[in-house]
């Protein structure tokens, strides 16, 4: 089934005021997660709605909340986001880093205690809107949920990166994945009747690998899809360079910022937060911003003269296919497994929404 986005960020909103937010914090929350579902990543969008209004109702998250600075030069921050959803206090952390790098050209922000922050691009686009590049290093405090290079045990989270590069002129050059083989919500859309993972994205705990999200998830006859349950974990990308990345994700999104790291599994404390270290650049401080452009664009026409390796294949560079599945989905729905908007119904009915409530174009 596909649902028209505007539709779709209008019912998300709706479930989450009904939730006990305010109507300006719902409507983020439609709009980011319904932004990751149309750039193609279903894993950080309209999936997640169950997840978060339960986390609301249990504490885990609080809505309507204002970060803290709590240490501060003219190019750093130390910010918390005091519990709040991701979608509301992390831009206003971004905001922070990207006034400290217009101002001096370049800033870090150790962000920490942030419910989901949900899709990392959007936070690099933010940054990118306002002419700067960023990278970005996140942790999941609290989920363990991926096994490192030669190992079958989680001590990892998904850990994603991000950067994107601004050139004027065309699209954003953006980069934006987990460093797990899949993100853990990937494998929560196939749980629920969506895009199957490749069959080597998780490991047994006897070392084989499976496309099964029951390794992950244990039993997947109920509704809930609680990864506790299961005795597998996600593998990392690249072999060991993945598993190197995802290390690096936690040490600063995690132990640097103060966030706390994933594990180890008995010591954790508390709910999921995020952690992201973040660093913002001017290009100007570098050199003249149209040598820079020319300088990339000369780089981007050969990258792309590459033949395919397949025919009638292309060579595509970061963003672009966010950018074309954006303009597809934009013009003919967000796609949703049944399964999935099943669930998300539930979520709405859970809040006190009724069938009039439920969009009939679904």
């Amino acid at each position: 089934m596909r649902i028209p986005a505007a539709t779709l960020r209008r019912f998300i909103a709706d479930i989450f005021e009904a939730a006990g937010t305010s109507p300006a914090e719902a409507g983020r929350i439609g709009r980011y997660l319904v932004a990751a579902n149309l750039t193609g990543h279903d894993s950080h969008g309209a999936v997640r709605v169950p997840r978060y209004v339960q986390n609301l109702k249990n504490g885990e998250v609080l809505a309507d909340r204002t970060i803290s600075i709590e240490r501060e030069t003219p190019v750093s921050a130390v910010i918390d986001g005091n519990d709040g959803f991701g979608q509301t206090v992390t831009p206003q952390a971004v905001q922070v880093g990207i006034d400290k790098a217009k101002a001096s050209g370049l800033s870090a922000i150790a962000f920490r205690n942030t419910g989901h922050l949900g899709r990392a691009g959007d936070w690099a686009e933010m940054a990118a809107e306002q002419g700067l590049v960023s990278i970005h290093f996140v942790n999941v405090r609290g989920s363990l949920l991926v096994a490192p290079f030669g190992g079958v045990d989680r001590m990892l989270s998904t850990a994603p990166f991000c950067m994107a590069v601004p050139i004027p002129g065309r699209p954003l050059l953006l980069l934006d994945f987990a460093t797990s083989l899949v993100a853990e919500g990937k494998v929560l859309v196939a749980s629920r009747g969506g895009k199957k993972v490749p069959d080597d994205a998780l490991v047994r705990p006897d070392g084989q690998t499976s496309g099964d999200p029951a390794t992950l998830y244990g039993d997947l006859s109920g509704a809930e899809r609680n990864p506790e349950n299961g005795g597998g974990a996600i593998r990392t990308f690249g072999l060991h360079k993945g598993s190197g990345l995802a290390f690096m994700c936690e040490i600063l999104g995690g132990a640097l910022t103060g966030n706390g790291t994933c594990g180890p599994r008995a010591a954790r404390r508390g709910a999921i937060r995020n952690g992201m270290m973040s660093f913002y650049l001017c290009p100007d401080l570098i050199g003249d911003p149209a040598e820079i452009a020319a300088r990339a664009e000369r780089y981007i026409a050969f990258f792309k003269s590459s033949r395919p390796a397949v025919a009638g294949g292309e060579v595509l560079v970061p963003g672009e296919p966010e950018a074309r599945t954006r303009a597809e989905r934009e013009a003919n729905g967000v796609p949703l497994p049944p399964e999935s908007w099943a669930s998300i119904v539930a979520a709405a009915q859970s809040v006190g929404l009724g069938e009039a409530s439920i969009p009939a174009a679904a």
